[in-house]
């Protein structure tokens, strides 16, 4: 699997691997899973489509709230169905969370959750606040309480569900999760550059590239359509800061400016995230990628993790 900060060449690299293995390429991004979302996610185009098959793009429709249960059980269909066919599933993408619990398995079907149990707990978190549950959270699940806030609506209900469902703790839950065994063997590889410096020059650039490429005219052509600027897809960076530039509430440029911001303070969780994996192949660039040199590591660290390459060789620079 590829992983890196946005704007660090993990498609591109994918790409060159996935022909080399003779692989095909399952995305990790959050918001790529939503169709008509394609200049603000930097999604894959037509020409890195046609050079290597991708799956978990266009999967669900902006309006639908795609979660990361959905994801492990969509994915985890995929990357099973290419392994039977003797095919490598090359997962690429930033979303460290989708990778993560892809690679473990987690079982998310067992406490997905009652509808009508959620409904029920979020008007109590409404009429009676959020530290009256969270101090009922406390009586039977002190761990997980003391890691909440009052205001984390989200979190506490579903920590109480998952106790009035299961009779399990979310703390619990959690650490029978980790115990497992994980679903797949992974060898991760992680993308980056030696000076923060030239990872942000990348995001800044591909920013300006987007709002060339139609950024402003996809947004609104989705509102057009009659998806709310509420939904959960709506609240991505590019989408949000187009929204409020489409309502005049600030100038494109203004919003163009949050945008590279907001994607620079992305880029600094996700570096966070993937530090954790003690075992990744970092590949860190200077201030122009190498992708030649990116794939030749990559295939060294695939061979000694042993993993059969070269299938088909390939010019990184495709």
């Amino acid at each position: 699997m590829i992983a890196g900060p946005t704007a660090s060449g993990k498609t591109r690299l994918g790409i060159a691997l996935a022909r080399e293995l003779g692989g095909e390429i399952v995305s990790a991004d959050s918001m790529q899973v939503y169709r008509g979302m394609d200049v603000g996610t930097a999604k894959a185009d037509a020409a890195e489509r046609a050079a290597a098959v991708h799956h978990m793009l266009d999967v669900a429709d902006p309006a639908e709230n795609y979660s990361v249960a959905r994801y492990v059980q969509e994915a985890g269909a995929v990357c099973d169905g290419l392994l039977a066919r003797g095919v490598t599933p090359i997962v690429v993408g930033g979303t460290g969370l989708y990778i993560d619990s892809l690679i473990a398995g987690r079982d998310f079907a067992e406490n997905e959750g009652d509808n009508a149990l959620r409904r029920e707990l979020e008007r109590e978190f409404d009429a009676l606040g959020g530290e009256a549950l969270l101090r009922r959270l406390a009586q039977f699940d002190p761990e997980r309480a003391s890691r909440l806030t009052p205001g984390d609506k989200r979190r506490i209900v579903r920590a109480i569900e998952i106790y009035r469902l299961s009779g399990v703790t979310a703390t619990e839950h959690d650490e029978e999760t980790r115990r497992r065994p994980p679903r797949y063997e992974a060898a991760r590889i992680v993308l980056g550059y030696r000076d923060r410096a030239d990872l942000y020059a990348r995001i800044d650039r591909r920013v300006t590239h987007m709002a060339g490429a139609g950024l402003f005219e996809e947004v609104e052509g989705l509102l057009e359509n009659g998806l709310s600027p509420d939904c959960t897809a709506m609240q991505a960076i590019g989408y949000k800061e187009a929204v409020q530039a489409l309502r005049g509430e600030i100038s494109r440029d203004e919003a163009l400016h949050l945008i590279r911001q907001n994607s620079r303070r992305y880029a600094k969780r996700q570096l966070t995230w993937f530090k954790r994996w003690e075992d990744a192949l970092r590949i860190l660039f200077d201030r122009e990628p190498d992708f030649e040199a990116a794939r030749q590591a990559s295939t060294a660290f695939l061979l000694r993790r042993g993993y059969a390459v070269p299938v088909h060789p390939t010019d990184a620079g495709t």
